[in-house]
């Protein structure tokens, strides 16, 4: 297998070889960050190919100083973004009813008693709007001020869409552990 600095510099070149081990050693972590901004696997790899085909054609932009997956995700993460603004129906759903605001269990208080897998399902159960955000804050790391930025919407609505997330997936995580007594 070649050194990440050999397979960068081919992929430079246009290296079909290259371009091949880039794919084989990047694309299942790739593809795992995709299935978190998508609704089902065929749009998941739908975006991981425009993703890729972007990573191929900006790779002489990557600067050697940064880390190489970083730059990957964040490339892979805005192709997501925009693949969701072209498909957006519906932005934002208020439909979901409002609970109250006593304090409410984090996802991670469930981390230990589900299966990753029940927790991408569902998390993927969520309104697109709540699971980009959701997605972004929580997993990626942005704060509401870079996801309203990347987003296009009020820093107050990358809250409320975070809570409402947060609030959702309590409850059917409850509604799961139930089920699963």
């Amino acid at each position: 297998m070649a050194e990440l600095r050999e397979i960068i510099e081919g992929c430079k070149r246009k290296d079909r070889r290259y371009q091949d081990e880039l794919y084989r050693k990047y694309s299942a972590m790739l593809f795992g960050l995709c299935l978190r901004y998508t609704k089902s696997r065929e749009e998941a790899e739908d975006v991981l190919q425009e993703g890729l085909v972007k990573i191929y054609k900006s790779i002489g932009s990557y600067s050697m100083s940064n880390s190489f997956e970083g730059w990957m995700r964040r490339i892979v993460i805005n192709t997501a973004i925009t693949h969701y603004r072209k498909n957006l129906k519906h932005a934002y759903h208020e439909d979901i009813t409002e609970m109250s605001h006593n304090s409410v269990s984090t996802p991670d208080d469930f981390s230990n008693e589900f299966s990753r897998e029940e927790l991408l399902n569902v998390i993927n159960k969520l309104p697109d709007g709540y699971r980009i955000v959701f997605n972004m804050y929580v997993v990626e790391g942005y704060k509401h001020k870079e996801i309203s930025e990347i987003l296009g919407i009020d820093i107050n609505t990358s809250k409320s869409q975070l809570s409402r997330a947060k609030k959702y997936l309590q409850r059917e995580l409850e509604l799961l552990s139930k089920i699963n007594l």
